[in-house]
């Protein structure tokens, strides 16, 4: 075991989420006030659906979503079981005579009951195929398990809903009107009359999103840090990413909630993970379990493999057909979606932010349209509609010539074949312009290598970009081959590294009073867990093992400071967070007078003001126009597909983004010495492209809240400036308001 040896050290817990003198509270309540939803014991499943109830739009909406689900595995498997024994082909196909009339001569006619066979032989065939049976009773024996499972989700989402209404006191119409945050304000309000948890008097919300959180933060981490296999470098391929469903699933199942996982329930870490003694032992033990859930997987892979044919075929034949260019589209690959994502970031959070950056990533991917393959599709598409048109027009004059075999195939086949053809055409009036559009995408995404500065235009870049914005045709294609690649990852790629992962989560682990064990790093303290690039000497303890990679820590932060005003950070997060405010007004004023009150060219000054934007416009639509504040709340789809979202994005010509980022620092100001120490590391991190001496600085218009929020001298966090009405194209504008398209608010920062 050697060969597991890290450099890992132990991380104790840098701050009490809890106030003074409740680090050991344990509230007591007379048994004849407690009320139904005092002290209970499962927090984290009841917040996740509280917040599953939620983003499912209502109890009714989910009860049917559920039934349907049911309906169509049921579906899937009756009906391909109908194809295989219960259809005569030959007869389908004209290869076997079928005369329903007295007289020979008299034309056939052919109907499709016809090709069906009787229910005796079609029950005979099925009863002959063995094959076909032991997969009918583990499909049967699967749905009876689903059914069970949803008999019980039903009877805990009942209570649930009868938390919305009496607890919360939402009724269930208006919960599709009401944001997440309106949701999470009521449950901390709710904490201080129930004390739905006993170990604290108030709840935070970071408690919340710790609880409903807390398994997705271990895997954010985990990827951050490189822990879990996900590249490979292959034979003629180069370096690629494979990251499925079916993967993740695994690796949830061995580390999180499968039998012999590391943790004993869903908040609380084994004992023995959180000792150093016996960490060879334990690596050893979670080798053998990685290598027999290899070995399931491996004997499950036919059936899984099966499951997977038929359900691609059946979601998307019929989009193929409808709309051949479907598969040519692209979507946020689940390895992007893992990378990108914020530490504490719902899922709501992240697809909206995905969202915006869609049609930017898509233009940007657009721009590297190979010539060879456009001139070949050009070609292509001529040839193919040529002949199409001269079919097209026999069939205008004469239909017969649709009954001629083969007739209707070929004009379906090159339909598709121009379709496919013209979507490898670029645009005539297409300007390339990818380092503009990187840095729109960057101002949405948040995180992109230091090496793509400057390299937006070079395939490489292109390439590494697609591995988190992917073809769908790439992503079902991963999604078939799971089934026989899983296997292989876990035996041959993830035993090695057990030993890493044990001493991950001893080392990243901490106690959180009245939450439980909680990945460090989601505590978002930029003392123990920041990167120097983004601090100065002395405003981080991190060694290079205990850092997030990319800012992750700092970006978090500011995402979570910014979506939840009202959180209390530690005294380290306090000093940092008040200083970027202070920069981005200092910034916000000195560009704004300088380019005559135009936004300034400033990725990260524009997310954050993007963020502000929707979220007080959120606030302002819910107090003034409830009836009209609706979005619509996708249910989270794993292959991380992103419908267009119509917003404003930025192209305009601005300053070269210093690594990764293109957020300018004025000199320092005379101030606290962690406000002086945090500008001194900011201008190490960006350099300095303002000169307060030179441009006038507008009066701060930012107050310094005591909280984690951003607000206005004299008002409140609610107000929201008039959005700039779009002219002309969208992606002409800086990305400074969006219409709302997900509830809540989403931050824009980068790296």
């Amino acid at each position: 075991m050697a060969q597991f040896d890290t450099e890992y050290q132990r991380l104790e817990a840098s701050y009490s989420d809890s106030p003074p003198g409740e680090e050991d509270l344990l509230v007591h309540v007379p048994e004849g006030s407690k009320s139904p939803w005092h002290h209970i014991e499962n927090l984290d499943l009841f917040f996740s659906r509280v917040y599953n109830l939620h983003q499912k739009n209502g109890f009714t909406c989910m009860l049917i979503g559920e039934i349907f689900e049911l309906m169509q595995f049921l579906f899937v498997v009756a009906f391909t079981t109908f194809l295989v024994s219960c259809v005569d082909y030959d007869i389908l196909f004209a290869n076997k005579m079928v005369n329903h009339s007295l007289h020979p001569t008299e034309p056939v006619k052919v109907t499709l009951p016809d090709a069906f066979l009787p229910a005796q032989v079609c029950s005979a065939r099925i009863q002959e195929n063995g094959s076909l049976i032991t997969i009918l009773v583990i499909a049967g024996v699967f749905w009876v398990h689903r059914l069970i499972k949803f008999i019980y989700n039903i009877c805990c989402y009942w209570e649930i809903h009868s938390f919305y209404l009496h607890a919360l006191r939402i009724p269930m119409s208006a919960l599709p009107y009401c944001t997440w945050q309106e949701v999470q304000a009521r449950i901390v309000q709710t904490q201080k009359e129930h004390q739905i948890c006993i170990h604290k008097r108030e709840l935070t919300e970071l408690d919340i999103y710790h609880r409903i959180l807390r398994f997705q933060n271990y895997m954010v981490a985990l990827v951050n840090k490189s822990l879990l296999p996900l590249r490979f470098r292959l034979p003629g391929l180069g370096e690629v990413v494979f990251f499925t469903r079916g993967l993740k699933y695994n690796f949830e199942l061995i580390l999180f909630w499968g039998p012999g996982s590391l943790f004993l329930n869903e908040w609380s870490l084994k004992a023995e993970y959180k000792r150093g003694g016996q960490r060879l032992e334990l690596a050893q033990r979670l080798s053998n379990r990685i290598l027999w859930i290899g070995i399931a997987n491996f004997l499950l892979c036919p059936l899984i493999l099966i499951w997977q044919i038929l359900y691609a075929f059946f979601c998307y034949a019929e989009v193929l057909k409808r709309e051949p260019g479907a598969l040519g589209a692209r979507c946020w690959s689940l390895y992007g979606r893992c990378y990108l994502r914020h530490f504490n970031e719902l899922e709501h959070e992240l697809q909206s932010r995905l969202n915006r950056g869609y049609k930017p990533a898509s233009k940007y991917m657009n721009c590297f349209l190979s010539p060879l393959l456009t001139l070949l599709a050009k070609n292509g598409a001529f040839f193919a509609g040529s002949i199409l048109a001269v079919l097209i027009a026999l069939t205008i004059y004469d239909e017969d010539v649709l009954a001629v075999e083969h007739v209707l195939t070929t004009i379906t086949l090159l339909g598709v074949t121009v379709t496919v053809c013209r979507s490898f055409i670029p645009d005539q009036h297409m300007v390339f312009c990818p380092e503009q559009l990187l840095r729109v995408i960057l101002a949405h995404i948040h995180y992109m290598p230091d090496h793509w500065q400057g390299n937006a235009h070079r395939s490489q870049t292109r390439d590494e970009f697609a591995q988190l914005f992917q073809y769908k045709a790439v992503f079902i294609l991963e999604e078939l081959l799971s089934p026989i690649v899983t296997p292989l990852i876990l035996i041959f790629c993830l035993r090695p590294r057990a030993l890493e992962i044990i001493d991950f989560f001893r080392n990243f682990t901490v106690e959180v009073v009245g939450v439980g064990d909680t990945c460090s790093f989601a505590q978002m303290d930029v003392r123990q867990h920041g990167h120097p690039q983004w601090l100065s000497a002395g405003q981080t303890e991190a060694s290079v093992y205990q850092q997030a990679e990319d800012g992750k820590t700092e970006l978090s932060l500011m995402h979570f400071a910014i979506t939840n005003p009202g959180w209390q950070p530690p005294r380290e997060s306090t000093a940092f967070l008040g200083f970027l405010k202070e920069q981005v007004q200092r910034d916000g004023a000195a560009a704004g007078l300088a380019q005559g009150g135009l936004l300034p060219e400033n990725a990260l000054f524009t997310s954050i003001q993007s963020l502000q934007s929707e979220s007080e416009l959120h606030k302002q639509q819910a107090q003034a126009e409830p009836e009209r504040h609706v979005w619509h709340r996708r249910e989270s789809d794993d292959s991380g597909e992103s419908a267009p979202e119509e917003g404003v994005e930025g192209t305009r010509p601005s300053q070269p983004i210093p690594r990764s980022a293109s957020y300018p620092c004025a000199a320092p100001r005379p101030g606290a010495p962690e406000t002086t120490a945090l500008q001194g590391g900011f201008q190490r991190r960006y350099g300095g492209i303002t000169d307060p001496g030179t441009v006038p600085r507008a009066p701060s218009h930012f107050s310094r809240l005591p909280l984690g929020g951003w607000a206005e001298d004299g008002q409140s966090a609610s107000r929201h400036p008039e959005p700039v009405p779009e002219e002309g194209s969208e992606d002409e504008l800086p990305p400074q308001v969006h219409k709302v398209g997900a509830p809540g608010p989403d931050n824009n920062f980068q790296k």
